[in-house]
C-alpha cells in the first residue's frame, strides 16, 4: 500500500450533480434484470418446466460461473488498457449492451428440448450473457474510482445507484413470474418473458453509458490510470483488505442468490401457494427503496464496516425464521423476508461503495478495472454457488422433477430440504461472511482521511 489514497487529497472533495447521478444509476436497472431473473427462476425454470433433473439444473448453472472466474478479471484488465489508451471505458459498455440478446435467448429453448440437452442450450447462453454482463459491468463499477470524489460521496454515488437497482429487481422480481403464466407458467410463457424484459434491459443500459460519460465530464480524474495484466491482478490478490472484502462478498452474494433461487419453491412447496412468490420477492426487495437512505445515514454516522456487520447480522436472524417454516405462521415469515430484504440493501451498497475506497487506498499501478474485475467474478461465483447449494440440498432430500403441468408428489425429505435451504442454509452462510468481514480493516482510516 502506499497511502491511503493514491490521488491527491485535495482532487477529491467533488460534488456529483444529481441528473448525472440519475444517468448513471439508469444502467442498474438492466443490470438488475439480469441478476434477478436467472437466479430467481432459472433452476425453477429447469426442474419444473424443462424436466432437468436438480443435480444436472445446479450443474449447468455453475460450469458457467467458473468460467467467469477466468473471463471477469480479464475483461477488468481490458477495460484498463481503454481507459489507458482512450481516456474511458465506453466501447466495453457498449458491447456489454448486447446482454438482453442472450437474456431473451436463455428463456428460448426450442420445444423439443428437455433434460441433458434442454440444460445444455441454458448453460451455453448463460456463459454468454454472463461475458457480455462482465463487458458492462466491471467498467461501470470502475466508475467510482475513476472519479474526484471522496468517502462519503462514494457512498452517495452507489446509494443512487442502488435505489435504481432495487428498482429493476422488484420490476424485473414481480413482472418475470408474472410474464411466464403465475402458476401456469409454459415454455411460451417464459420466451415472453425474456422478449418484454429483454426490451427493458436495452434501453436501460444505453442510459446508463450516457450517465456515465456525463459524470466523467463533471468529475473525472485527471491522474493517469494504472495498468491492468498478470502483475496487476496479482497485486490486487496480494492486497489483505481487498481479499478479505471479497471473500466476504462471496459469502454474502452466495446466500442472497441461494434465497432467491429458493423462493418458488418455498412458496410452492412449503407456503403451498405459487403465487407467493411473488408476495415473498416483493417483502424481500420493496423495503430496500425507503431504506437505502438510512443506510446511507448509518454509514455516515459509524462508518460503513460497522453499518455492514448489522446488516449482515440481521440477515442471519431473518434467516433462522423462515427456517421454522409454516408453523410460524405467515405474516411472520413475511415479516422475516423484509428483514432480510433490508439487510440485503445494505449488503448492497455498503460493499460496494467499500470497493473504491480500497482502490483509491491500492498502488497507483493498478488500474480500477482489475480490482472491479475480480470484483464481479466474485459476485458471478456467488450467483453460481447460491442456486447449486440449494440444489444440492433439493438433490438430497430426493426433490422430483417434472415438466410443466405435472405435479409429482415430493418425498418428505425434499419438503424438508426446501425449508432448511430456504432459512437454515443462508444464517450459516452469512455468519461465515460476519467473521470474514470482520478482518477488513481498512474502513476507518479510509473514513478519517478521505
Amino acid at each position: 500500500m502506499t497511502g491511503l489514497d493514491r490521488r491527491p487529497a485535495a482532487a477529491t472533495d467533488a460534488t456529483l450533480p444529481r441528473g448525472p447521478l440519475a444517468g448513471f444509476a439508469a444502467g442498474s436497472l438492466g443490470m438488475g434484470v439480469w441478476v434477478t431473473v436467472p437466479g430467481l427462476l432459472l433452476l425453477y425454470f429447469l426442474t419444473d418446466v424443462l424436466a432437468v433433473d436438480p443435480w444436472l439444473a445446479g450443474i449447468a448453472l455453475l460450469l458457467p460461473k467458473v468460467a467467469d472466474v477466468l473471463l471477469h478479471p480479464w475483461v477488468g484488465h481490458r477495460a484498463d488498457v481503454e481507459q489507458t489508451r482512450r481516456g474511458d471505458r465506453r466501447r466495453l459498455l457498449l458491447v456489454g449492451c448486447a446482454l438482453p440478446l442472450a437474456f431473451a435467448a436463455l428463456f428460448a429453448v426450442p420445444g423439443g428440448l428437455t433434460g441433458a440437452p434442454a440444460a445444455a442450450w441454458v448453460a451455453v447462453f448463460f456463459v454468454v450473457g454472463n461475458l457480455l454482463f462482465a463487458a458492462y459491468q466491471v467498467p461501470y463499477l470502475a466508475t467510482p474510482a475513476d472519479l474526484r470524489i471522496g468517502y462519503d460521496e462514494r457512498t452517495r454515488l452507489m446509494a443512487f445507484r442502488m435505489v435504481v437497482l432495487t428498482l429493476g429487481i422488484l420490476a424485473s422480481g414481480l413482472l418475470a413470474p408474472l410474464l411466464t403464466g403465475g402458476d401456469t407458467a409454459t415454455r411460451p410463457g417464459y420466451q415472453r418473458m425474456g422478449l418484454v424484459l429483454a426490451v427493458g434491459m436495452l434501453v436501460a443500459m444505453f442510459v446508463g453509458v450516457a450517465g456515465i460519460s456525463r459524470l466523467r465530464g463533471s468529475a473525472a480524474d485527471s491522474t493517469p490510470a494504472g495498468h491492468g495484466g498478470w502483475r496487476a491482478l496479482r497485486t490486487a490478490l496480494r492486497d489483505r483488505q481487498f481479499r478479505w472484502l471479497v471473500a466476504a462478498y462471496l459469502a454474502m452474494s452466495t446466500t442472497t442468490h441461494l434465497v432467491l433461487a429458493g423462493v418458488p419453491y418455498y412458496a410452492e412447496y412449503e407456503l403451498r401457494a405459487t403465487g407467493l412468490t411473488t408476495v415473498l420477492v416483493a417483502a424481500f426487495v420493496a423495503p430496500a427503496l425507503l431504506v437505502t437512505p438510512a443506510w446511507l445515514m448509518v454509514a455516515r454516522r459509524v462508518g460503513k464496516q460497522r453499518a455492514l456487520l448489522g446488516a449482515q447480522g440481521a440477515f442471519a436472524l431473518g434467516s433462522l425464521v423462515l427456517a421454522v417454516g409454516r408453523p410460524a405462521g405467515l405474516p411472520v415469515l413475511i415479516g422475516a423476508v423484509a428483514v432480510l430484504g433490508v439487510a440485503f440493501a445494505g449488503m448492497q451498497l455498503l460493499p460496494f461503495s467499500m470497493l473504491p475506497d480500497v482502490i483509491r487506498a491500492a498502488p497507483a499501478t493498478t488500474g480500477a478495472g482489475t480490482y472491479t474485475g475480480v470484483w464481479t467474478a466474485t459476485e458471478a461465483t456467488g450467483a453460481a454457488l447460491g442456486p447449486y447449494a440449494y440444489a444440492l440440498c433439493l438433490t438430497v432430500g430426493g426433490f422430483v422433477a417434472s415438466t410443466a403441468g405435472e405435479s409429482p408428489v415430493q418425498p418428505d425429505a425434499a419438503l424438508a430440504a426446501v425449508r432448511y435451504g430456504f432459512g437454515l442454509l443462508p444464517a450459516v452462510a452469512m455468519l461465515a461472511a460476519v467473521l470474514l468481514q470482520r478482518r477488513y480493516t481498512l474502513d476507518a482510516t479510509a473514513r478519517t482521511t478521505s
